[in-house]
């Protein structure tokens, strides 16, 4: 999904979160709902900055944060420009994802329960909704060889 995406989904269920969750204390002091709300919808688009450090890896170049840095407008407006085929991968993506949620969670349950429930299920509902787009997506690797699609989805 793109980041305009990820950020109606994450804004959403941050918001449910937050009044569910209310009132959420981060070190003894109390974090407005508001707040709470942007955390979470920025937790859910600013996840996806991991694919730049992917591609790095897998080009060795940092072609796509030049890019970014270069024109910050498409960068927002028009993802498809910043990564090519096989930059990404569908599978290094979600691994990605994945492992941050399983980093970061545990250590902001350290410092607040509540703040680490909604970072964990905004990670959750960002992979899920990736996982279904690229689902719903599929279709459109009909037409590739067999090692195209390889190299996508890896």
């Amino acid at each position: 999904m793109y980041s305009k995406h990820h950020a109606v989904v994450s804004l959403v269920v941050a918001g449910l979160l937050g009044y569910a969750l209310a009132p959420i204390a981060v070190a003894g002091t109390t974090v407005p709902t508001p707040l709470v709300v942007a955390y979470g919808a920025a937790v859910g688009v600013f996840v996806d900055l991991d694919h730049l450090l992917i591609a790095r890896f897998k080009t060795g170049t940092w072609d796509a944060v030049r890019f970014c840095l270069a024109d910050p407008i498409a960068a927002v407006a028009d993802q498809r420009r910043i990564f090519d085929p096989g930059d990404v991968g569908v599978l290094s993506r979600l691994l990605s994802h994945l492992l941050i949620a399983g980093l970061v969670v545990p250590l902001l349950a350290l410092a607040s329960v509540p703040i680490a429930i909604v970072t964990g299920v905004v990670l959750y509902v960002h992979v899920v909704t990736d996982v279904a787009w690229d689902i719903w997506r599929l279709d459109r690797h009909a037409n590739l060889s067999t090692d195209e699609l390889i190299r996508e989805v890896r």
